[in-house]
């Protein structure tokens, strides 16, 4: 059982639930290490050097922060930079039609590995967003970047899980297991406040 549900069971108010809530996610905050933070765009500048794709997986809430990832660090950035080297970002959540494909004819812990060795090159990497750091999916496709010496960089929740020592870079936002809430919250926080720093610095 997650912090947030004991506190709900505590709360009578909504008003008091969400006094709680918004104080979890900033004591959350508080314990990001911002050096993390600093890997991490050092390794989306070389990207973008590199002129090499950044590819977004997540598996529920995360997928559909990978979806609005790739249009703030991608499209959102070319609007307002007018630059010719923005990021090339690209969710692997959004095709449902490859999604149940892959699925259903080769497993659900094949939906993103088998998108990957379609579209993965020298020098793209693989940004994942997930709470547990321990889906199966998320796991594979992070095996196989690494087998090619690519890099794996992700935003994890809770202890982290398998996926915290597989990846290159790893942005971990402490929670307790089963708060996912505040876990996707802040994936999104921190694809924001990336979006809006490129779109002042590039």
């Amino acid at each position: 059982m997650g912090k947030l549900k004991k506190t709900a069971k505590k709360t009578k108010t909504f008003k008091q639930f969400s006094k709680l809530y918004f104080k979890y996610l900033s004591n959350v905050f508080n314990k990001i290490n911002y050096r993390d933070l600093d890997q991490l765009i050092l390794e989306l500048e070389e990207l973008r050097k590199n002129k090499a794709t950044l590819f977004v997986i997540g598996n529920g809430g995360a997928a559909a922060n990978a979806t609005t990832m790739a249009n703030d660090l991608g499209f959102d950035i070319l609007k307002k930079t007018k630059t010719k080297n923005t990021f090339k970002v690209v969710s692997l959540t959004d095709n449902i039609s490859v999604l149940t494909a892959i699925a259903n004819d080769t497993g659900y812990n094949n939906i993103f590995v088998n998108q990957l060795k379609i579209h993965f090159k020298k020098n793209d990497k693989l940004l994942i967003l997930s709470a547990s750091g321990n889906s199966k999916n998320l796991i594979k496709a992070a095996q196989w970047v690494k087998q090619r010496s690519g890099k794996v960089l992700s935003l994890l929740g809770f202890n982290g899980g398998r996926l915290k020592n597989i990846s290159n870079c790893c942005v971990h936002i402490k929670t307790e297991k089963g708060d996912y809430g505040p876990v996707e919250d802040i994936q999104l926080i921190i694809n924001h406040v990336l979006a809006h720093w490129y779109q002042e610095k590039i």
